[in-house]
């Protein structure tokens, strides 16, 4: 068992680091994801592999393959892995939703992101970046030090709390409001990293074992974003549809009875990045798209809610933290993006 998931990349003909009994290549990760990926291409090439526990990885950098995964074959390449251990609300986003399932939902969402609808939520975004601003300008006239982070941090909550989660926030006047602190804790979430190496080790014992396990941070969190959504959407049903906020819930609201009129290969975004180059998907892989078998749940409605929550809390935190601390310690980029953003602003 310790060892005879470690030759399948072997048989692929693929190089890999030379696995331990259980683990894995789990060790060659100690340095970091990042780090430890680039030193994996560095060592054995463009196309290599990796076991973490007894799960096979496979690394594509060589960029002919990735088009050929993200553009000719996309469709072969709907499913993302998933560990068994995910929230429920998380386990019935288009994340990890599978096969028909992911294309029908992923379908009936694509219209939520037109240029028309996208528009509709730009007022809800720009509410939260005046907050934003009115708190930077305080520091800016005083000259005291401040944490940018914090900042952009209380931006984002406000942004996800009203444009997934259809629920007005402030978190700067209220930081001890329930959604405010049970983001924190979603994303202070983690697996300490003995239970991990058990989970990956052994995972046919371990995983359905976590599942019956009792997690009362994570019942708790799982039951406030569901008990908050539900009521969201219980309150928009009664409303009529002219008070109905214009946000992503309710987009995603509209979209439950979708017909679903894309089908896979409309899911392709870096298809039209690719398009110049002369690079186009397989036609045989193509299909018309059917109805939706049935309707958006609720629980997928939740699900949606959640990937704004996931992609977007800490991501967007820390691209916009960094970006300004590039900015700040560039003052040269600093004034050409001012003159840009001017330039962007008279034509438009």
């Amino acid at each position: 068992y310790s060892t005879s998931a470690f030759s399948r990349l072997e048989k692929l003909g693929l190089r890999h680091p030379k696995p331990s009994p259980f683990i894995g290549n789990l060790t060659f990760f100690r340095q970091g994801f990042w780090e430890s990926q680039m030193e994996l291409r560095k060592l054995y090439g463009p196309l290599c592999g990796y076991y973490l526990g007894r799960r096979m990885f496979i690394v594509i950098s060589e960029p002919d393959m990735i088009k050929q995964v993200l553009v000719e074959n996309f469709s072969n390449f709907t499913n993302r892995m998933a560990s068994g251990l995910e929230f429920k609300s998380v386990a019935d986003s288009v994340l990890f939703l599978r096969d028909k399932r992911w294309e029908e939902v992923r379908g009936a969402l694509m219209s939520a992101f037109s240029p028309e609808k996208l528009n509709e939520m730009v007022p809800l975004i720009s509410q939260a970046c005046e907050l934003l601003l009115a708190h930077l300008k305080r520091y800016a006239e005083s000259g005291d030090a401040f944490d940018i982070q914090r900042c952009y941090c209380n931006y984002t909550t406000d942004v996800v709390a009203s444009v997934a989660f259809g629920t007005p926030v402030d978190s700067w006047q209220a930081p001890e409001d329930p959604f405010v602190k049970h983001c924190k804790r979603f994303f202070e979430f983690c697996i300490p990293r003995p239970i991990l190496v058990l989970l990956l080790s052994f995972p046919s014992i371990m995983v359905p074992l976590a599942r019956i396990l009792p997690n009362k941070n994570r019942d708790e969190l799982n039951g406030f974003f569901n008990k908050l959504i539900r009521n969201v959407i219980a309150l928009r049903d009664q409303q009529a549809a002219e008070e109905r906020r214009r946000d992503f819930l309710q987009m995603v609201l509209d979209a439950r009875h979708s017909a679903s009129p894309m089908g896979v290969q409309d899911f392709d975004i870096v298809r039209d990045v690719f398009s110049s180059t002369g690079c186009k998907p397989n036609p045989s892989r193509q299909h018309q798209p059917s109805p939706m078998a049935r309707p958006l749940t609720v629980d997928e409605i939740v699900g949606q809610a959640f990937i704004f929550l996931i992609a977007g809390y800490e991501i967007i935190t820390n691209t916009l933290s960094f970006a300004t601390y590039l900015l700040a310690t560039n003052p040269d980029c600093q004034e050409k993006l001012l003159r840009e953003v001017d330039v962007f602003k008279e034509k438009h």
